[in-house]
């Protein structure tokens, strides 16, 4: 039962990658695709200058809303990260981030693997603030432009969806490198090294999407609750939770991903998952 839903949820994360980034052929040609779903965001971390993505970045995009001269558009990008999020809390995380499905597979290789330091988890709310907030409005140009700091300086998706094969395909590019993809190449190399060691390593440290959905994963409409009724205290789901949760005290953590690990490891079906509330 367990294995069946693991193959699931993969199934569900390729078909969620595939459609987040449909445009496969403009890996070769080096183009991005502009047509009219791009002013749509995607729910999970998908940068914008992947030549292969369909829609654009949440995080991207609000960065851009906050940084122009224009805030008509903020209302929807604030809006939708707020729909998704109070809808399906870190279940976005779990189920539907491109970038989540591919820190899962480098966490696939082997070496040895380590729990995360705690006190890093609080590290991805200073960057939704600092670089994806603040940056954006008070560091403008002189047109009143604001920087997307986060894609700018920090984003390793950027870097691996958009930066690299956008190099790669446009030879004349290559002359622009310097200090700046240097950073992002840094970011980018300690990110794919954390998330070989630790389970989801820029989902949990860095990533400010996941701030956001974790913020609004205690009052997410799709949530996980524990019947203490029927509970044992056998922790096994607290030991089968690779993002360090422990179910029974903290069902509503910011940090738990709903992949649903838990529920089907326990005993006695005692945990829930879903939309309607069991115990009330």
């Amino acid at each position: 039962m367990k294995l069946k839903y693991f193959f699931k949820r993969k199934l569900f994360q390729i078909i969620a990658f595939g459609y987040s980034n449909i445009h496969l052929s403009n890996f070769k040609s080096g183009k991005l695709y502009k047509g009219k779903w791009k002013q749509f965001c995607n729910p999970g971390l998908n940068c914008y200058s992947c030549p292969a993505a369909s829609m654009a970045c949440p995080i991207g995009a609000l960065q851009s809303v906050n940084g122009s001269i224009d805030f008509n558009f903020s209302f929807y990008v604030i809006g939708f990260l707020l729909a998704v999020g109070v809808l399906l809390g870190r279940f976005i995380c779990g189920w539907i981030c491109p970038f989540g499905l591919i820190q899962e597979l480098f966490h696939k290789i082997p070496a040895p693997k380590f729990k995360l330091f705690r006190k890093l988890l609080v590290v991805k709310y200073i960057v939704l603030i600092v670089f994806v907030i603040l940056l954006p409005v008070a560091a403008t140009n002189y047109m009143g432009m604001g920087k997307p700091a986060f894609c700018q300086f920090i984003c390793p998706a950027g870097t691996l969806e958009g930066g690299i094969p956008l190099l790669l395909t446009h030879p004349e590019l290559r002359q622009t490198i310097g200090g700046l993809f240097s950073l992002k190449m840094f970011f980018l190399v300690v990110t794919l090294i954390g998330c070989i060691l630790v389970y989801r390593f820029f989902c949990r440290v860095l990533c400010p999407l996941g701030a956001v959905y974790g913020l609004l994963n205690k009052i997410s409409v799709y949530h996980l609750e524990v019947d203490k009724e029927k509970c044992i205290n056998c922790k096994k789901c607290a030991i089968v939770c690779k993002m360090e949760v422990d179910p029974v005290k903290t069902p509503d953590s910011a940090e738990c991903i709903r992949c649903g690990e838990c529920k089907h490891i326990c005993p006695k079906n005692a945990i829930h998952l879903g939309f309607y509330r069991r115990n009330r």
